[in-house]
């Protein structure tokens, strides 16, 4: 299971949302809630998890009433509003924070009979379930349009926290670039918040200043491609499409998909057959993809693209696989070797190019 997510310094604002109808109205509808760690809005991380309730309420009609809560700081605020959610009498409820693990696991033993899943966390109970995502395949792709499109070699990464999920994207990215420019760089600036437009538009500034001609991020705003159009170089966004923030310069962007996630899994709890466990899906399964490209990207490139999405898809190109050094020049991972998943899930040193300090 990764790692993930989020705070933000925002107060809690709690709305709800009715589930749209079709057939016959159920007397007690199956009641699901979601915290999410920072606005709504059009993109972004929240705004994909927000597309996957809207997905359940479509698909359910009346057999479910969803709510949601924006704005939840990670700590003491987010136990709070699990607690609510499950004393209002929600049966399923999904965490998406990194930073509510230790919370939602606290909620789960004091409200057994509820279901509970955290999106990217890695404790689990009876009643307790994890999600995520392998943003580190297309990552590895997104790093292959920079390797190419870079004039300078150094692509500028704006990040969160130096924690494995996000480490793991760092060097996929630079795995992607060294495949096709083996002198690429990356260098790394650290926000230490995952929603902060603010700070993630002066890290974007300070890395083109460094020489960044490509930026790419590990954050949830689109201040990152919106400084790259601004200073005309090339970029990639992350957890939702930003073309329309950098019609210019946004090439494309790591996109998640929690509808089809969050419909099953609804599906079994109202069932009766949701069991805990542990999801981590890859581009094979549609849980992450690329969003659509810029349409003046090259044909050769957006054909290369192509070609290694499918060799992903298949297995056949395994993104951490020898061999592979890291910053000082040791050999992490051998040829004919592969990381496993519990080593890419505690993943804590960068690969040789990148700039930085875990």
């Amino acid at each position: 299971m990764t790692l993930h997510r989020r705070s933000l310094l925002a107060a809690p604002a709690l709305l709800g949302a009715a589930a749209l109808t079709h057939g016959a109205a159920a007397a007690d509808p199956f009641k699901v809630g979601f915290v999410y760690v920072s606005p709504i809005g059009d993109a972004g991380w929240t705004f994909q998890h927000e597309l996957g309730r809207r997905a359940v309420e479509a698909a359910l009609g009346d057999a479910v009433k969803t709510s949601y809560v924006e704005n939840v700081p990670e700590g003491a605020d987010a136990e709070r509003v699990i607690r609510r959610l499950a004393q209002d009498g929600n049966q399923l409820i999904f965490a998406t924070s990194f930073g509510y693990m230790n919370q939602t696991e606290r909620v789960a033993k004091a409200f057994p009979k509820v279901k509970f899943e955290h999106a990217t966390g890695y404790k689990r109970a009876v009643n307790l379930a994890t999600y995520s995502g392998r943003y580190y395949e297309p990552r590895y792709l997104t790093g292959i349009i920079a390797g190419r499109l870079s004039k300078s070699g150094v692509i500028g990464y704006v990040a969160a926290f130096p924690i494995p999920e996000v480490i793991q994207g760092i060097n996929a990215v630079m795995l992607g670039a060294r495949s096709v420019n083996p002198n690429a760089t990356i260098k790394v600036v650290f926000t230490s918040s995952w929603y902060d437009p603010g700070r993630e538009r002066a890290a974007a500034d300070t890395l083109v200043a460094q020489g960044a001609d490509y930026l790419t991020q590990h954050t949830d705003s689109t201040a990152v491609v919106q400084a790259a159009e601004e200073k005309g170089v090339w970029c990639s966004g992350y957890d939702s499409d930003m073309l329309k923030y950098a019609p210019k310069t946004h090439t494309t962007a790591v996109e998640m998909h929690w509808d089809d996630y969050y419909i099953d899994r609804v599906k079994q709890a109202i069932a009766g057959t949701w069991t805990s466990g542990d999801v981590w899906g890859g581009m094979a399964s549609g849980m992450v993809r690329l969003s659509r490209f810029n349409p003046n990207l090259p044909a050769p490139l957006l054909g290369e693209v192509a070609a290694k999405t499918e060799e992903i898809k298949s297995g056949k190109l395994v993104v951490f696989s020898g061999p592979i050094k890291d910053q000082s020049g040791a050999v992490k991972v051998p040829a004919g070797k592969a990381l496993t998943d519990p080593e890419i899930l505690s993943m804590n040193w960068f690969a040789e190019g990148v700039q930085g300090k875990v």
